[in-house]
């Protein structure tokens, strides 16, 4: 056996310290959002899926070139803008059969 001393009766007081992350995000891309929380969210590995409302490429110039500074990646897909952090890449292989 094991000399593990694994106490469980206080697992859960200790999982609150835990830094969830890894969100999926929804919201809308209209411009009435600041740039800044878009790349707080992506910096805190949280994923966007963003509902273009409006020209994507002006809406997205405040924080696109920052997201892929950061290796974080972005795709426009059926009017949705979804951007990763850098540890989540966006698998497109499918979209090909």
């Amino acid at each position: 056996m094991s000399d593990w001393d694994l106490d469980l009766r206080h697992a859960e007081d200790q999982l609150e310290e835990i830094d969830a992350r890894g969100d999926v995000v929804l919201g809308v891309l209209d411009g009435s959002t600041d740039p800044a929380e878009w790349v707080r969210h992506v910096e805190y590995g949280n994923t966007l899926v963003l509902s273009i409302e409006g020209d994507l490429n002006e809406l997205a110039a405040g924080f696109a070139r920052e997201i892929r500074d950061m290796d974080g990646e972005l795709m426009h897909f059926r009017g949705f803008l979804v951007v990763t952090p850098p540890d989540v890449a966006i698998d497109s292989e499918r979209l090909n059969e």
